[in-house]
């Protein structure tokens, strides 16, 4: 599968749009009225103060901190880049607030200190302690982030973590316990060798001492060699800790017979020699990035035992922070825990080794487009598992409690579960199976509209995300200059530009068109001129031969006009059978409403096709479908004639036995809001409805619209289903992304 390019250009439009930065701050309570003003500011506000004041343990009821996080950075040691000061590592700090709240709704500030001085560091850090629940430090040069780590636990009472360090080190350790399951040896036996005896190479043997491993068998070696008992040059006190007796000198002695070697250090640290030499079942973690010290294809070839793990994520086995320290600090947050101990990194690591030797779940599976099973190839779980937010932190949180460490004792952890289970957005999740699926299938997209500089950027973005071939119908010179004007200039090269001036097959294509629309009006001469005029038609003519995988086309046209046309090579229409669905996303909520692209005024036949292709739609998306026919009126009341299609829409449904949930006619709030669905306790839906189908495509277009604008919702669609081939349709105010996201559901093949 071919590797995503990035650009820098690219990199820098997606910090820039739409808005500077990666995140913004919004209010969690009403600011609307002046008696809302008085409530969260004066005179209300005095009164929580005053509560905090006599009982500072208040401070987690009656404000964010305890679900606050501040990461803090002076840039001296940022990513592999080096030291590019505080300022420098904003977007890195910015990037871990992401992530934070992307996997474990942590809220938190990025936060650069222009300072290189320990003790200043320190100091403002302590200060600002009354302020958050907890403090992630990040890329901060070795030694100085031992003494910064270190003096902070030891005068703060909330949690200083430093994941550079110890992030990498439960990662590691996780995956360590369970290649240590699959090669038969114990921790206390095997031979460790560490290279890298920086910030989270020494948090790494650390850890793995805490857990078993003996000091004597473990070997940690640096620039210098092996950190041996004795040794003056390159030496701290860090590294004297993990200095043992020993003849061994240097990394290729001390390889030969380890059962382990972990790597972060630097690429091709690690030879195939080297690797030749250890023991059976040798478990190489090669953590280096961007390139690890030996990859996994150089060291199965010289040893097919072998256990390879990397930091990649185009590798099986990647050793990703991101599934240690959002978790870590959830349970620690809910808590409020006076620190993170040992014993809850330890109990992370058994918990994210514990659930990858579990089955995991169909969705995830369909997400990565490959079966995960506990092995050789996977023996970490994937950043994406939605299993992590509910299993992490409750083991976590649980160490907390029973080591000390926490103010607030979870009483109920089986209700802790479950509210964590709700906690996600699982809008985020089903996007990136979505994306997931489509680098597997490497669909050949072609994009009708190559006139067009958005379509142009979606195209290259298609390609360059690794999902598959770009075909791009237009002229040569015009995509070429405005790939130029586009800033995407070295594209012109990647994509594959076709039209009906230099296609082989067109008299191929003209002679099938000819055969579909002779007793439709259509002439020889007609059929030539939309061969070889209309890219619609052309582009649906490639997809119809198998020249293209998906189809996707309609940022410069009206759909009408845009079905129309693919009309006349496929059958879209509504006496076929197709339709067209919206996704909403919105606050976590994904809705469907249909049918927003074919059917003008649907019968209830029809909007039962209509609830069907939705509910299959919902499906690809790894939805379980509740539909609901939406009116004005709800169970019969009040009477309209313009209501009774919608009550009779079910109706059809049960003679045709579906096996998915409807109901109806209802209004939109008894659909989406399981509170008022109690109000009618025979209706049969059993949850808040994801699929809403509408009378009619002008109110499905009014409530797509109402909601993008007003609402500030995700839209993604019409997603055209009930077509033999895959093709979709972006609406003219499409953005680049919009577009993208078009193809991605083409390649999903979703309709």
């Amino acid at each position: 599968m071919p590797k995503a390019k990035i650009t820098d250009e690219e990199a820098l439009a997606f910090h820039l749009d739409p808005t500077p930065g990666k995140w913004e701050i919004n209010a969690t309570v009403p600011m609307t009225t002046q008696r809302d003003l008085s409530l969260a500011y004066s005179p209300g506000v005095a009164v929580p103060c005053e509560a905090i004041a006599a009982n500072p343990e208040t401070a987690y009821d009656y404000t964010n901190k305890g679900n606050l996080v501040a990461v803090i950075s002076n840039g001296t040691a940022v990513l592999g880049l080096g030291n590019l000061g505080a300022l420098g590592s904003k977007p890195v700090m910015e990037g871990k607030s992401v992530l934070f709240k992307r996997f474990a709704d942590v809220n938190s500030i990025d936060i650069e200190l222009d300072t290189e001085d320990p003790d200043k560091f320190i100091e403002a850090v302590r200060l600002m302690g009354p302020t958050f629940g907890g403090i992630n430090l990040e890329d901060i040069k070795a030694p100085e982030c031992f003494i910064i780590e270190q003096k902070l636990k030891e005068e703060m009472d909330i949690p200083v973590f430093h994941d550079d360090q110890h992030g990498t080190a439960v990662i590691c350790a996780a995956g360590l316990i369970n290649a240590l399951h699959i090669s038969g040896k114990k921790i206390e036996d095997v031979r460790i060798v560490l290279n890298g005896a920086g910030a989270a190479g020494i948090a790494c043997i650390e850890l793995l001492k805490r857990m078993g491993a003996r000091h004597e068998n473990c070997t940690v070696c640096d620039t210098k060699g092996v950190i041996y008992q004795g040794r003056t040059e390159g030496m701290n006190q860090w590294k004297s800790a993990h200095a043992i007796t020993t003849e061994l000198r240097t990394l290729e002695e001390a390889m030969e017979g380890a059962d382990v070697f972990l790597g972060v250090s630097v690429k091709g640290a690690v030879t195939q020699e080297m690797v030749a030499k250890m023991a059976d079942n040798p478990v190489i973690f090669a953590m280096a990035n961007p390139d690890p010290e030996i990859t996994p294809e150089e060291a199965h070839e010289v040893r097919v035992d072998a256990i390879v793990a990397t930091g990649r994520s185009d590798y099986p086995n990647q050793v990703n922070n991101v599934l240690g320290f959002p978790y870590l600090f959830r349970g620690a947050l809910d808590i409020h825990a006076r620190a993170i101990n040992d014993e809850m990194k330890i109990a992370c690591a058994h918990a994210l080794a514990g659930l990858a030797r579990e089955d995991v779940p169909d969705e995830v599976a369909l997400a990565y487009g490959k079966s995960l099973t506990f092995g050789r190839d996977y023996i970490i779980p994937t950043p994406f598992d939605p299993r992590l937010i509910h299993r992490i932190p409750p083991a976590v949180a649980k160490a907390g409690m029973d080591t000390g460490a926490a103010r607030r004792p979870i009483i109920d952890m089986e209700a802790y579960e479950i509210g964590l289970k709700g906690r996600m957005d699982p809008t985020a999740s089903i996007l990136r199976g979505l994306n997931a699926r489509a680098r597997s299938a490497q669909s050949r997209m072609i994009f009708a509209e190559g006139d067009d500089p958005r379509v142009l950027r979606a195209a290259v973005n298609y390609q360059r995300s690794g999902f598959g071939k770009a075909l791009v119908v237009g002229r040569s010179e015009d995509v070429k200059q405005k790939l130029e004007e586009a800033g995407l200039s070295d594209a012109v090269r990647e994509l594959e530009i076709v039209n009906a001036a230099n296609t082989l097959h067109f008299d191929v294509y003209k002679e099938f068109l000819y055969k579909r629309l002779q007793r439709k009006g259509f002439d020889r001469k007609d059929v030539h001129r939309l061969v070889g005029r209309d890219r619609h038609v052309f582009s649906a003519l490639m997809l119809a031969h198998g020249h293209g995988d998906g189809l996707v086309t309609g940022a410069t046209r009206k759909s009408a006009h845009v079905l129309d046309q693919i009309n006349h090579v496929f059958d879209a229409d509504s006496s076929h059978g197709a339709a067209g669905v919206t996704a909403l996303l919105h606050k976590g909520r994904i809705v469907l409403i249909g049918d927003t692209l074919v059917h003008e005024w649907p019968d209830e036949n029809d909007l039962a096709n209509i609830a069907e292709r939705a509910a299959g739609v919902a499906r690809h998306m790894g939805l379980d479908p509740r539909v609901a026919f939406v009116s004005f009126s709800t169970f019969g009341y009040p009477v309209s004639e313009r209501a009774e299609k919608m009550h009779l829409a079910p109706a059809v449904l049960d003679k045709r036995g579906v096996n998915f949930e409807y109901e109806g006619e209802m209004t939109v709030d008894v659909a989406l809001n399981a509170a008022a669905q109690q109000a009618y306790p025979f209706q049969r839906l059993t949850g808040p409805a994801n699929i809403l189908i509408v009378p009619a495509r002008h109110s499905a277009s009014i409530s797509v619209k109402l909601m993008q604008e007003m609402g500030g919702a995700t839209v993604v669609g019409p997603i055209l289903s009930g077509v033999d081939k895959s093709i979709q349709i972006c609406s003219t105010t499409s953005t680049a992304n919009d577009v993208l996201n078009m193809a991605v559901l083409a390649a999903c093949n979703i309709g």
